[in-house]
């Protein structure tokens, strides 16, 4: 039977992703980076996307939650996370 799988979407600043994705990479989970231009004064962001079991998105999340910007260091929120079901899954 097939694991069922999620799709973690992060939205985060730009100047976070480079720490996050390569904690992501060493914990060994694959990551896609989408750099995107957004809000009100369209400060940079990046959107990360990580296809993972379903009982590995609380690991994700919290890889993510301890390498983003700490809210001492920002005024700015820390980033947004979506988790999405998948209904279909393959690596071609």
């Amino acid at each position: 039977m097939a694991t069922a799988m999620k799709l973690v979407v992060v939205v985060v600043q730009d100047v976070d992703t480079p720490r996050i994705m390569q904690a992501l990479l060493q914990a060994g989970y694959r990551v896609t980076h989408v750099a995107a231009t957004g809000g009100f004064m369209r400060r940079g962001l990046d959107t990360l996307m990580i296809g993972v079991e379903q009982e590995k998105v609380d690991d994700v999340i919290d890889i993510i939650r301890r390498h983003v910007s700490t809210e001492a260091e920002t005024s700015l929120r820390r980033g947004m996370v979506f988790v999405l079901p998948v209904e279909h899954f393959e690596r071609i």
